[in-house]
């Protein structure tokens, strides 16, 4: 079995064992629902990798950038009943882009419904008005 396939397993075991529905905003995440959390956007990069690299096109240039998936960022933000991970990549040159992974659930599952590449401030900016804040 390969890792990714493992990592899946293990990732969906601890979900099955985590708590219920409830209100979104008013609890605390399970671990087994932050594991979740993580294995969606794994799940997420890895559909959309072409060749190994996730595409980003700069609409300043018009150029298309190769990044290379590189590590999760462990913390989890809410937003009400949505959530943001992030995660680091790598560009051609070498340099560091963050990609932000905006998260909502469905049904019992959750799905990436916006990823925001290079563009910090604009979490940034979440967090600072207050719709954005970690779990606990």
């Amino acid at each position: 079995m390969d890792k990714l396939r493992y990592l899946l397993l293990m990732l969906g075991l601890a979900l099955s064992v985590s708590t219920g529905p409830a209100a979104h905003a008013e609890r605390a995440i399970t671990v087994g629902e932050k594991a979740a959390l993580q294995a969606t956007m794994q799940q997420h990069i890895q559909r959309h990798l072409v060749n190994g690299v996730y595409l980003q096109v700069d609409f300043k240039t018009g150029n298309v950038r190769s990044l290379h998936p590189l590590a999760a960022h462990p913390m989890i933000l809410r937003m009400g009943e949505y959530f943001v991970l992030c995660s680091d990549f790598r560009d051609d040159q070498g340099r560091s882009v963050n990609v932000d992974f905006y998260i909502a659930r469905v049904g019992k599952s959750h799905m990436v419904f916006q990823a925001v590449v290079d563009d910090r401030g604009s979490l940034q900016r979440l967090i600072r008005i207050g719709k954005a804040k970690p779990t606990s």
